[in-house]
């Protein structure tokens, strides 16, 4: 299932992705949403985040390929820290330009995972039972601004301008393919390409591993890391995050008017 939230007859309404159109469903989201019986064409809705995330937690140093790029030793333990709520930006919706930072701001095409349950001490069996699904992250960074200070590395800075946390447009309960791959594209130019399963922590064990340090709660994204390729974007340009059997999400940054 792709699960969706969109604003129908002004109001917030959750729904599931049926072919051409969206099935409406009342409930909650982590707690078996019915279908209402109505629908409403895919085409044209006004998409909201797929989900509320209590907290989004950004995994740094994942992806084999970019660790041995960048010459950093293989993490024992995932690298993460939380983002700010306001960052949480979703589908088509615009990239602000950061009032506070005047320097290049960077793309980040990741795949996401969304946890269903309260999730602590967990071990990997349990976090896969955990996971409610997957979904497509542009993890917007301002990475000048990390290793500005010596002494003191500004990752909340630079990853909780408003608008930086890009997810959706849906959360997929479908298990990922095998051979799932993350493709970004910028003004519709391939710049990134990778397998999901180049991770050094994979999901599951991402879940277990964060869920030791701190209660993961339903909602709660996590962003896996990113692999080569990344750079910065120039004001106007869209950027396209695709995550296979999951969907494709959008977003235009520093839109010119």
């Amino acid at each position: 299932m792709k699960y969706l939230r969109l604003r129908h007859d002004g109001a917030e309404r959750l729904g599931r992705i049926a072919g051409d159109a969206v099935e409406l469903l009342d409930g909650e989201l982590f707690a078996n949403p019915v279908p209402t019986g109505e629908t409403v064409p895919l085409d044209g809705i006004e998409w909201l985040m797929p989900c509320v995330p209590p907290k989004m937690v950004i995994i740094v140093h994942n992806i084999r390929a970019a660790v041995e790029k960048a010459g950093h030793p293989i993490p024992e333990d995932p690298l993460y820290l939380v983002r700010s709520p306001q960052a949480l930006n979703w589908h088509r919706q615009p990239i602000p330009k950061p009032a506070g930072f005047d320097g290049r701001v960077f793309y980040e095409g990741e795949l996401g995972v969304v946890v269903g349950k309260v999730a602590r001490n967990l071990d990997p069996a349990q976090a896969a039972e955990a996971i409610f699904g997957y979904t497509c992250i542009n993890d917007v960074s301002a990475l000048e601004l990390v290793d500005r200070n010596p002494s003191f590395g500004q990752w909340t800075r630079a990853k909780s301008f408003d608008g930086f946390g890009c997810f959706g447009p849906v959360i997929s309960t479908d298990p990922l393919p095998a051979d799932a791959e993350i493709v970004t594209t910028v003004g519709g130019r391939e710049r990134q390409r990778y397998p999901v399963s180049d991770m050094i922590f994979p999901p599951a064990s991402l879940v277990s591993l964060i869920s030791r340090d701190m209660t993961l709660m339903p909602g709660d994204v996590i962003c896996c890391g990113t692999s080569v390729g990344v750079l910065p974007m120039k004001p106007g340009t869209t950027v396209e995050v695709t995550v296979s059997g999951v969907g494709t999400l959008s977003n235009v940054y520093a839109p010119t008017e």
